[in-house]
C-alpha cells in the first residue's frame, strides 16, 4: 500500500513536470517564431517589439534558471537533457533576438 502510494504521488509529479517543460518549451518556439519573423521584416521590429519580446525572453529564462532540478529526475536522463536544452535554446534565444535588434538599428 505505502510502496502503491509513493508510486502515485511519484508519477503525478513526473507527469507535472513534463507539462511545466513541455509549456517552456512550447514558450521557447513561440519567441524563437517571431524573432524570425522579425528578422525578415524589420519593421515589426519596433522599439515596443523588442522590449516586449526582452521580457518575455526574461521571464521564460527566469523560469527555466530559478527552478531546481529534482532529485528523482536525477535517474531520468531524458528529462535532464531535456532541461538542459531548453536552458541552452534561452540563450540561443536571446542571441537571435540581439542579432535581429542589431538588423534594426543599421
Amino acid at each position: 500500500m505505502e510502496r502503491l502510494f509513493k508510486e502515485q504521488v511519484t508519477g503525478e509529479m513526473k507527469q507535472s513536470w513534463r507539462t511545466y517543460l513541455d509549456s517552456l518549451e512550447n514558450s521557447i518556439d513561440r519567441v524563437d517564431k517571431e524573432i524570425k519573423e522579425a528578422s525578415e521584416m524589420t519593421h515589426i521590429c519596433t522599439d515596443e517589439w523588442c522590449e516586449a519580446t526582452e521580457h518575455v525572453i526574461d521571464l521564460v529564462a527566469n523560469q527555466l534558471f530559478s527552478i531546481s532540478e529534482p532529485r528523482w529526475i536525477e535517474g531520468e536522463d531524458q528529462d535532464s537533457k531535456r532541461l538542459k536544452a531548453l536552458k541552452k535554446r534561452v540563450y540561443d534565444l536571446y542571441a537571435n533576438y540581439k542579432d535581429a535588434y542589431a538588423k534594426t538599428k543599421s
